[in-house]
């Protein structure tokens, strides 16, 4: 295979990437133009795609083509070679796939901007490196790199978190105190105004955005535009103020709908005209470079790349076929669903399971607000402070999320054409001033600060989501981190170790994705299996709260059976790789149970008024069933442990023993599911006092042979743990049997 085949194939590959990364980095940056539409449920599913879509294809019409990361300048191309730069575009698109993917994966948004840009200084960085090693005459380092702009772009992150949370809480908190929960009866006087300045903001927008990118206007046109700004936002204000009023007084249509859906269409269409080519332009650069190096005759490692030091144009088709991938995606990527799902959590309205956990920062924050509100509250006078508090009265807001059930949007219209607004106000105004602002960070913290100020974070929430807030931020950092550490690997490796390392890496990376991709769908699947049965019903009564909980101790008290007995037997014959199994599945139903835990208020609000019994007999089975789970957790990582650390096996009649109570434990399993089941009490087949016998008795072998000495140290704290977890077993199924018990046969929640 000649030189010119290889590097073919290589285009070929960059081009097969460019297509992945349209589809991964859109799956990432949907969370800018969905959330806000998404979140407050403005229109169905299928209408705010259709919106978003037709912005992606507006976008990239008006997108001139131009590469923006051979703009912004991140390296020097008129002084790499050909045989070098094809090598950092292949390390570039690699790392962006790999990042945004697994980004995606978990569900958290990033900046492929910054992404983008850091691969590109990370892999220019490696190869100037590799230059100066080994060309005695090579330049200085600041030949190769513009490093000035990789500050630029960190500053513009900082720049983005503190302007775009500010605004956003500002802003909301001006809104809400302006329109408050109850805004459709505000809407008749305010509404017009509120929403022509909402409106003409994002019409500018889109001009904005649009004139920079549009190849058909003239610089005249931009000039003009920028020129007249003022004037245009006046007369935009003007005319969608009367058209406004004009729906209010002769229509029932909510204005704030119309708002939110322009906003979802402009964010859309900025991400498309804007953050499509980042997409595409290193692969296009690519075979540009191709095109240039095969015209010149010249071979591939004396051409310089003087021809990319320019403005790389792309071709129309390429950029509305890149459009029609996007706009796709948008429909059928359940990852994208996943990064958008991360914000509209961390933004909701109303209190639930938080998938984030607390930090000491997250608390020191907190009481530092907390702190802060006090002060501010007893400085204002008490009137004015129960003024205020009354505009974010609730109470109408929460009656409509209950009636609703499943249906309920997770804020309201209000702070989503807050959140578009704000955004697109600092979007256009970053443009303006050619501020180097990311759409992401500017979006999410938008849509964060106006959380905040609308109440979402209360005393409850606020440690979780603040917590959520920081790991996405480190993300954007980690982000920049790793797409600069990962390009520079990858330049090296492809350097040395020529189209080998290309090919080595690509199936490497290829099988990467193919694990992400099983992952998330099997996390996705457990989402929505949950989901599924806690939406099974928009309310429950006596008889569906007990079928409910049956069914959830049928799942765990089979688990249960089944992964210790085979950790047994494990255990018998030292089998690390069964144990390990087996610990990886006991994790699994212990995060089950922990999900019924955590979401035991969302059920208990769903049992009728008349049956308030019936939640106190759920969340303390809830209850039971965890620390079953727990302890049963507890005794499989306590044989991993043992076994992974080599220490001695235990006897055959020590093996035998612990079959013979997890039997009889099993046997107490099932009689409880069966009679549950049948809708009885349990037969009492074997009583809790011969159970709690039993592992008294296996307690007390174990101390004669800790007498005798036929047992070590380890031996006896490997089984008298197994045996004092075996009880606590035993005693909680028995307080659930208790319970279950009662409640069914005498209508009660109380243990006996």
């Amino acid at each position: 295979m000649d030189i010119n085949t290889i590097y073919v194939i290589i285009i070929g590959i960059l081009f097969i990437l460019a297509v992945s990364d349209l589809i991964i980095g859109v799956s990432n940056d949907a969370v800018n133009f969905l959330n806000s539409a998404l979140g407050s449920k403005a229109f169905n599913f299928k209408v705010i795609m259709t919106v978003a879509a037709l912005g992606i294809l507006f976008g990239a019409t008006f997108s001139s083509g131009m590469m923006e990361v051979a703009r912004k300048g991140i390296f020097h191309p008129q002084n790499f070679y050909f045989s070098e730069i094809i090598f950092l575009f292949l390390a570039v698109m690699l790392t962006d796939i790999l990042l945004l993917d697994l980004f995606n994966t978990f569900g958290m948004p990033t900046s492929t901007t910054v992404s983008i840009v850091f691969e590109l200084l990370g892999a220019a960085v490696g190869l100037a490196v590799i230059k100066m090693m080994e060309d005695p005459n090579h330049l200085a380092l600041e030949e190769y790199i513009n490093s000035g702009k990789a500050l630029t772009i960190i500053l513009g992150i900082l720049m983005s978190v503190v302007i775009a949370f500010s605004s956003g809480a500002l802003f909301q908190y001006f809104s809400r105190v302006l329109f408050t929960f109850e805004y459709q009866k505000k809407i008749k006087y305010f509404g017009a105004i509120w929403g022509g300045i909402a409106i003409s903001a994002i019409t500018y927008f889109i001009l904005v955005k649009g004139a920079k990118s549009a190849s058909f206007m003239s610089t005249e046109m931009k000039h003009s535009i920028k020129d007249n700004a003022w004037l245009i936002l006046a007369v935009t204000f003007a005319v969608w103020a009367l058209i406004l009023q004009l729906i209010i007084m002769f229509t029932k249509f909510d204005i704030l709908k119309l708002i939110v859906l322009v906003g979802t269409f402009a964010l859309a269409m900025a991400f498309s005209g804007n953050d499509l080519v980042n997409f595409i332009g290193v692969p296009l650069a690519g075979f540009a470079s191709y095109t240039s190096w095969v015209d010149s005759g010249i071979a591939a490692n004396e051409f310089l790349m003087t021809g990319l030091a320019g403005k790389v144009a792309t071709p129309t088709v390429f950029l509305l076929v890149a459009g029609v991938i996007m706009a796709l995606t948008l429909y059928f990527s359940k990852k994208a669903r996943s990064v958008t799902e991360t914000e509209i959590n961390l933004g909701r309205q109303e209190e639930g399971y938080e998938r984030f956990g607390s930090s000491a920062l997250s608390r020191s924050v907190v009481r530092v607000f907390s702190k802060s509100g006090n002060f501010m509250s007893s400085i204002l006078p008490r009137s004015v402070h129960s003024k205020l508090n009354s505009r974010f009265d609730r109470s109408s807001f929460q009656d409509k999320q209950k009636a609703l059930g499943v249906d309920a949007p997770a804020f309201d219209l209000v702070r989503a054409s807050v959140i578009l607004t704000v955004s697109s106000i600092i979007i256009s105004v970053a443009t303006f001033l050619k501020l180097p602002l990311s759409t992401t960070y500017v979006t999410f913290m938008v849509a964060m600060g106006a959380s905040l100020a609308d109440g979402s974070w209360g005393r409850e929430t606020a440690v979780y989501r603040i917590t959520g807030v920081f790991s996405v931020i480190g993300g954007w950092f980690f982000t920049a981190f790793s797409a600069f550490t990962v390009a520079f690997i990858l330049v090296f490796l492809f350097y040395y170790g020529s189209f080998y390392a290309v090919f080595a890496i690509m199936i490497i990376v290829g099988y990467i994705l193919f694990r992400t991709h099983i992952l998330h769908r099997k996390l996705s699947d457990e989402k929505e299996a949950l989901k599924e049965e806690e939406q099974l019903l928009t309310t429950y009564g006596k008889s569906d709260v007990i079928d409910y909980n049956i069914r959830n101790t049928k799942k765990i008290f089979n688990g249960i059976s089944v992964i210790i007995e085979e950790t047994i037997r494990g255990l018998s014959h030292e089998n690390l790789s069964s144990i390990k199994d087996n610990y990886k599945q006991i994790v699994k139903l212990n995060s089950k149970a922990e999900s019924l835990q955590n979401h035991i208020s969302e059920i208990v609000s769903k049992i009728e008024d008349h049956d308030l019994d019936a939640g106190n007999y759920y969340a303390v089975c809830v209850y039971y069933l965890r620390e079953i789970v727990y302890s049963a957790k507890s005794i499989v990582h306590r044989i991993y442990q043992h076994v992974d650390n080599n220490h001695k096996p235990l006897l055959e009649e020590q093996i035998e023993e612990l079959r013979s109570s997890l039997s009889e434990i099993t046997r107490m399993f099932n009689d409880f599911i069966e009679s549950s089941e049948a809708g009885g009490p349990m037969k009492d087949i074997i009583a809790k006092d011969e159970l709690v016998d039993i592992l008294r008795k296996l307690r007390k072998k174990q101390v004669k042979r800790i007498k005798s000495k036929s047992v070590g140290t380890r031996n006896s704290i490997l089984f008298l743990g197994i045996v004092d977890h075996m009880r606590s077993i035993v005693n909680f199924s028995d307080r659930l049997e208790s319970i279950h018990n009662n409640f069914v046969n005498e209508g009660g929640s109380e243990e006996e």
